[in-house]
């Protein structure tokens, strides 16, 4: 996904690019220490590629209870609300069905190794389930059950997205829109038309490639694909969204999935949940009243709820 507006900045984060616009060009210095100091402490506490992380820890504790701070205590307790929302589509406990398809590094070095990566995946394990994963608001604590691994990328990604721009926001007094590796969150005042958002299966995709330009005011997009976290074990195509039914990567009729919410979390919450469930999703997001562009593998395109129809390729949400 990109977007146009009068300021912005593009960096490095998470083994993806952010995108950092502000409708206030004065508020680019503020808008981008303010973005690096929140994502820092994301990556601190979440990486499941860090030794140091607070995920890790906890993920080597053998089931022990592990003290947690709050930052960490509130992310993954935005995950559990997503796993119980999506009936277990999204599901933090697929840490170790990652591992074993070669997701087990930052997805940079994944490309940079091609099919050396891995040369065969390990045989699917059942995802212990997220009620496997025991958080203790109150002391934050964190317990983590019947041999579960956490990994985070469902939602962590897309809360940071809310929570930068919603601090920015604060700070700045100017409308910002945060993309973090297509994660889309704004907040503020917009610019008098609006953020224009380019929707394609892939967020570094130029601005010619298939897709729909359309407009947000508030809230939150988010695209879930099949095709951009890709790579190759044993002969087989693998990507990143695990379907926690059967521990491998989510066999779906849809290639690319775009929703709009209340906030960008919300957004990618059911946008992942859509690639898992198929030919499922479109009823379902029908019913949540959820505006969506969903993109089969022959580039065949449906809407739901408020989203601008295919055709003219621009709109308005």
């Amino acid at each position: 996904m990109t977007s146009v507006a009068t300021a912005g900045d593009t960096f490095s984060v998470f083994g993806t690019t952010a995108t950092l616009l502000v409708s206030e060009p004065a508020a680019v210095q503020v808008a981008r220490a303010v973005a690096d100091a929140e994502l820092a402490a994301v990556d601190l506490a979440c990486s499941r590629f860090r030794a140091d992380s607070e995920l890790s820890r906890l993920n080597a504790a053998g089931g022990r209870a592990v003290a947690v701070t709050g930052l960490f205590a509130e992310i993954l307790g935005v995950a559990l609300r997503a796993a119980r929302l999506t009936g277990g589509n999204v599901d933090p406990t697929c840490g170790a069905a990652l591992a074993d398809i070669g997701y087990d590094r930052d997805f940079a070095l994944i490309r940079a190794a091609g099919t050396s990566a891995a040369q065969q995946a390990a045989e699917p394990r059942r995802v212990p389930g997220w009620r496997s994963v025991h958080l203790d608001h109150a002391r934050h604590q964190v317990r983590l059950g019947r041999g579960a691994k956490l990994d985070l990328g469902a939602t962590a990604k897309a809360w940071a997205a809310d929570r930068c721009a919603a601090m920015i926001a604060t700070q700045t007094g100017s409308g910002v829109l945060v993309s973090l590796g297509g994660d889309i969150a704004v907040a503020g005042p917009p610019p008098d038309a609006g953020w224009r958002i380019r929707v394609t299966d892939d967020h570094a995709a130029s601005q010619d490639a298939p897709g729909q330009t359309v407009t947000i005011g508030s809230g939150g997009l988010a695209t879930s694909s099949t095709t951009v976290r890709t790579w190759a074990v044993g002969g087989r195509r693998m990507h990143h969204i695990i379907d926690p039914a059967t521990g491998e990567p989510a066999r779906s009729c849809w290639r690319s999935v775009s929703v709009a919410a209340g906030s960008c979390v919300d957004a990618n919450t059911a946008s992942t949940a859509a690639i898992i469930r198929s030919t499922a999703a479109l009823p379902w997001l029908r019913d949540a009243g959820l505006p969506a562009r969903l993109v089969r593998g022959d580039g065949s395109v449906e809407v739901t709820a408020g989203w601008p129809g295919h055709w003219p390729p621009a709109g308005r949400i």
